[in-house]
């Protein structure tokens, strides 16, 4: 037992070793956090496979909506400042509706009784920064989004990302 804890404290030094040098531009490997939203607010984590793309994904709450965003992103420096990144990418959504709740449209009452899955394409265009010798990061995007399993419709949502990274 104490052979296979020693080999696992190894490779976990040799995989952050790694990860330190391979994620230059990225400056971080893993970053985790939440995301506050126009449309909807949730967790968020970030997961760079190289030092120019990463993998997103988001759980997003809203009242009666329940929803899984995932993202490909393509990351490069802005404005020649190593701490920040411009990105850019395209992804999928899915989720669940409950419509069980009244809403106000046009001053009137008026009650949602459509349960149902939540079905579409993303996209993501934003301005990240890496806080200096701290393992934060805030992001900035805008994400627009086409509901095709509901709609189809199209939402355009602002949002800030904040994460810890390592």
């Amino acid at each position: 037992m104490k052979r296979f804890f020693s080999v696992l404290a190894l490779a976990f030094l040799f995989t952050c070793g790694w990860q330190q040098t391979s994620f230059a531009q990225a400056n971080y490997a893993t970053g985790l956090g939440i995301r506050i939203g126009g449309y909807e607010n949730g967790l968020n984590i970030k997961y760079f496979l190289d030092s120019e793309t990463a993998l997103e994904g988001v759980l997003g709450f809203r009242p009666g909506v329940f929803n899984v965003t995932g993202f490909y992103e393509k990351h490069a420096v802005a404005f020649a400042e190593p701490s920040l990144n411009w990105y850019y990418g395209a992804g999928a959504h899915i989720g669940a509706i409950s419509g069980d709740r009244y809403y106000k449209s046009y001053g009137k009452d008026r009650y949602y009784a459509n349960d149902g899955i939540l079905l579409g394409a993303d996209g993501i265009l934003g301005l990240e920064w890496q806080v200096t010798d701290l393992p934060i990061s805030t992001a900035l995007d805008l994400h627009p989004r086409l509901e095709l399993a509901r709609g189809p419709f199209l939402n355009l949502e602002l949002a800030l990302s904040v994460r810890y990274t390592f």
